[in-house]
C-alpha cells in the first residue's frame, strides 16, 4: 500500500503514514459494523434456541436494530456518580475498547492482507489481551460502589487464571509449527491432517489443546456459562453498574470485539485461518478471508449457542477447573508434546 500512495507522488515517510492510518481504518471501521451486526446475530440465534423471533422490527429482517440501539444509548445522558474518581471512571471504557482493537492489529486475514505481520505476533496477541483487565479493574474502583467492586476483582481473578492455561496452550502450538508468527501458523497447517486436511485439530495431540483454548475463549471473555462479573443476582450488572449511555455502550463493543479476536484466534492456531478446510485446488478458488470470515462466523455461533443451552458456574466452580484441571493439564501436554517433537526429530 507505501507503494501505491508513493505512485501518487509522496514521498516514502507520507506514503508510509498515510498507508499505515489507511490499514487500521481499513480494520477498525468493518470490526466496528462487524460487532454491530454479530450482536444482532447473537440475538437471533438465542431467539432461534428458544424458539423466539428476536428482533424483526428495526429495518428489513431487523437488520438495524443494533444501530438503533448506538443511537438510543448515544443520545442518552452521560451520569457520573458524585463520589466516583471522574478522570479514571471515564478512561476506564476507553481502555477496554481500545485494547479491544489493538489486538487485531496483527490478525492476518489473507496471505499477505495484515497490518503488521511482525515475528511475535502470537506473543503481541497475548500480551495486548491481557491489558484488557486493566479496564475491567479500574472501572470497579472508580465507580466507588460495593458491587462494581466486587464484580471487577471476580473479573481480574477470572482473566489472570485463564490466561495462565492459554499462555500453555499456545506453547504447544508454537512448539509444533516452530514459529509465533501468525502467518506462519497459519502456513505450517496447510495439509497437516494426511496431506489433506488443512488444520492443528486434526492432530490427536493439538485437539485437546483446541477444546482447552475453546473454553479458555469463554472464560476470558466472560462468555456464558463463565460469565459470573455479570451475575444479576448478586452483582447487579457487574463491574459496568454504575455507566450509562456511551460508556456503557463501549463495554458492550469491547467485549464482542475480543469475543471476534478469539474466534479468530480459534480459527488461526487450530482450524488453519485463511486455508480452506481441504487442501483442494477448487477451494482455492473461493478467496482466504471469506474462508477466515466464515470460521469466525462458525466459532461466534458455538460461543451463542453455548449461550443459550449451558447453565452459569459457580465461582468456586470455575476457579477451580482454571487452575486445578486446565493448568496442569496444559502444562502436561506442553512436557507430551515437546518429549514427542524432541522423540521423532522434528528439533534440529
Amino acid at each position: 500500500m507505501t507503494a501505491f500512495f508513493q505512485d501518487l507522488g509522496m514521498n516514502y515517510e507520507w506514503a508510509w503514514f498515510t498507508a499505515t492510518i489507511a490499514g487500521i481504518l481499513l480494520i477498525a471501521l468493518p470490526l466496528m459494523l462487524a460487532v454491530a451486526m454479530i450482536i444482532y446475530a447473537d440475538r437471533k440465534i438465542w431467539a432461534a434456541m428458544a424458539l423466539r423471533r428476536g428482533p424483526n422490527v428495526v429495518g428489513p429482517f431487523g437488520l438495524l436494530q443494533s444501530f438503533a440501539d448506538g443511537l438510543k444509548v448515544f443520545l442518552q445522558e452521560t451520569i457520573i456518580p458524585s463520589a466516583a474518581n471522574k478522570g479514571l471512571f471515564i478512561i476506564a471504557p476507553i481502555v477496554t475498547f481500545t485494547v479491544a482493537l489493538l489486538a487485531w492489529a496483527v490478525i492476518p486475514f489473507n496471505s499477505g492482507a495484515v497490518l503488521a505481520d511482525i515475528n511475535v505476533g502470537l506473543l503481541y496477541v497475548l500480551a495486548i489481551s491481557s491489558l484488557g483487565v486493566y479496564g475491567v479493574v479500574v472501572a470497579g474502583w472508580a465507580s466507588n460502589s460495593k458491587y462494581p467492586f466486587f464484580s471487577a476483582m471476580r473479573a481480574a481473578a477470572q482473566m489472570i487464571s485463564y490466561e495462565v492455561s492459554i499462555g500453555f496452550i499456545l506453547i504447544c502450538v508454537v512448539l509444533w509449527a516452530g514459529t509465533f508468527n501468525l502467518n506462519d501458523i497459519i502456513q505450517a497447517q496447510r495439509g497437516h491432517g494426511l496431506g489433506l486436511v488443512n488444520g492443528f485439530w486434526f492432530n490427536l495431540l493439538l485437539f485437546p489443546m483446541w477444546v482447552l483454548f475453546f473454553i479458555s475463549s469463554m472464560a476470558e471473555t466472560a462468555r456464558a456459562p463463565f460469565d459470573l462479573t455479570e451475575a444479576e443476582s448478586e452483582l447487579v450488572a457487574g463491574y459496568q453498574t454504575e455507566y450509562s449511555s456511551m460508556s456503557f455502550a463501549l463495554y458492550w463493543l469491547g467485549e464482542y470485539a475480543n469475543v471476534l479476536l478469539m474466534c479468530a484466534l480459534n480459527a488461526i492456531l487450530f482450524f488453519g485461518g485463511w486455508l480452506p478446510p481441504l487442501e483442494l485446488e477448487i477451494l482455492y478458488w473461493i478467496p482466504g478471508w471469506i474462508w477466515f470470515f466464515v470460521k469466525i462466523f462458525f466459532f461466534f455461533f458455538i460461543f451463542s449457542w453455548v449461550k443459550a443451552t449451558v447453565p452459569r458456574f459457580r465461582y468456586d466452580q470455575l476457579m477451580r477447573l482454571g487452575w486445578k484441571v486446565f493448568l496442569p493439564f496444559s502444562l502436561l501436554w506442553v512436557v507430551l508434546i515437546s518429549g514427542y517433537l524432541m522423540a521423532t526429530g522434528h528439533y534440529v
